[in-house]
């Protein structure tokens, strides 16, 4: 999950769909980009889980804010890296992955959007892409 209203729309999915489950909320931080952005400021970081967890911590607020309203609490993860990768990386756990279809802004699209493509034909689990 990342501040795009496609993830929020993600994650009321699955808490309207599927009451009983239990649900982990991801954000994946340290995103490559081709200026460099929060990747090369992560890397200046002394404690660089505690700066991913700082940089979580919004996410993750507005996440138990929604997941409240549906009086369901939800378990959260940080990773560091590529958000489809991570992703990936962390399905086996999982009986399925909920995922918006694209950011909000047009680079957000772009790339957000190729995270859903790819997490949708690769995962060995089903993957739903709420819009």
């Amino acid at each position: 999950m990342d501040e795009s209203e496609m993830a929020q729309r993600a994650l009321v999915y699955a808490l309207e769909n599927h009451p009983d489950a239990e649900i982990t909320v991801l954000h994946v931080v340290g995103n490559p980009s081709p200026w460099g952005g929060e990747a090369t400021s992560l890397a200046l970081e002394e404690d660089l889980e505690g700066a991913a967890e700082e940089r979580a911590r919004a996410v993750f607020e507005n996440a138990r804010e929604l997941a409240a309203e549906y009086d369901v609490e939800i378990t959260t993860e940080v990773q560091l890296g590529h958000p489809a990768r991570a992703i990936l990386n962390s399905v086996d756990g999982f009986d399925a992955v909920v995922i918006g279809s694209h950011g909000g802004s047009v680079a957000d699209r772009l790339v957000v959007g190729n995270v859903a493509q790819r997490v949708f034909r690769q995962s060995p689990v089903p993957v739903i892409v709420a819009r």
